[in-house]
């Protein structure tokens, strides 16, 4: 049994289980947190598998974890499937429709790093069985990155997604949350990788939209960023990096996936975040931005110098769960080796 949490160490389920909800997100429902998210159990690095399908877990304190399973499973059979393990399966998300009473999940799949998009599915239940009801489609007819879903309090929904290597997309969804509208807004117009936004996780605190992202260096962490508005659109102002005291500028070598608050607290949102390569902690992020500017300055780089697989493993990621803390409108993220709910009220 856990009585608090221990960011970056291994974090096992009620089973002795390594927890496999990476990239995910956390949803209140019935007195009970569901944590759902890739399920990289057999992502050893050298089978090519990329994901082993979408793995939830059940909790009602937040430090332990039940296994409810697979709740979309791979599909084994059908190689061009956007499920199969070797697929490049991302960022499951799921929000609850009251109006038409469904789950409704979206997938980023990576078919290159020129070509994404989303698989959507919807079940009657959040453990699923889950339905495909839309494959490869590109929201806004972009190519889609990492993104995050939110439903405001009057149902109406939102997708924030990296317009690949060039701009963060606000864009609203359809009334069955399956699909945008057409109508979006752009932000953090970045350019290209590593300095366009990816990762972005939007929570709304005294009538504030937040949104914190990452710059885009793969599994390598890299400083992340904050920005604020008084809309879902925006316009946002830049708040900067939100980890305080983090010399390394890898995020407290993590990836923010998804932001929520905590029931019952006054003012408690916890910052949900993937330590994507524990083993290789030493590598530094300036790898990946060398790489990009020699890219886009069209000179030579070695490649040698990433030493990365096309499919790392991580199978072994471990998670970062902090509290985000408030000075007016700034936020920050301050490293603890370990905390406990009770500190907040």
């Amino acid at each position: 049994m856990y009585t608090e949490f221990h960011p970056g160490k291994v974090w096992l389920d009620t089973d002795g289980n390594r927890i496999q909800a990476h990239g995910g997100s956390v949803m209140y429902l019935n007195g009970k947190y569901y944590w759902c998210g890739e399920n990289k159990e057999k992502t050893d690095g050298k089978n090519g598998i990329w994901h082993w399908g979408i793995r939830c877990y059940s909790s009602t304190d937040l430090y332990n974890w039940k296994s409810e399973g697979i709740i979309i499973p791979p599909d084994v059979k059908d190689e061009k499937s956007p499920l199969n393990p070797k697929a490049s399966m991302d960022r499951p998300h799921i929000i609850y429709n009251k109006k038409t009473k469904k789950f409704v999940c979206w997938l980023k799949v990576m078919q290159s790093e020129s070509e994404q998009s989303m698989t959507i599915l919807t079940a009657d239940n959040i453990l699923g069985p889950y339905t495909i009801v839309k494959k490869w489609y590109k929201p806004l007819q972009m190519n889609s990155g990492d993104f995050d879903l939110v439903v405001g309090s009057d149902g109406k929904a939102y997708i924030y997604f990296e317009r690949c290597h060039t701009e963060t997309i606000c864009a609203d969804l359809t009334e069955d949350y399956c699909g945008v509208t057409g109508y979006y807004s752009t932000h953090f117009p970045y350019g290209h990788p590593p300095y366009v936004r990816e990762a972005t996780a939007h929570f709304q605190r005294d009538g504030k939209h937040y949104l914190i992202t990452s710059g885009t260096t793969g599994y390598l962490p890299n400083p992340s960023m904050a920005a604020v508005a008084d809309t879902w659109h925006g316009p946002y102002e830049v708040l900067g990096n939100p980890h305080v005291g983090d010399k390394s500028n890898t995020s407290f070598h993590s990836q923010i996936s998804s932001i929520f608050k905590v029931q019952n607290k006054k003012d408690l949102y916890i910052a949900c975040a993937d330590r994507w390569l524990p083993e290789a902690m030493d590598k530094k992020y300036e790898i990946y931005e060398e790489m990009f500017n020699a890219i886009y300055e069209n000179r030579e780089f070695d490649f040698s110098k990433m030493g990365d697989q096309p499919v790392q493993n991580t199978s072994i990621a471990d998670y970062v769960w902090l509290p985000i803390e408030f000075d007016g409108k700034n936020v920050k993220i301050h490293w603890k080796d370990e905390w406990n709910l009770d500190d907040f009220k």
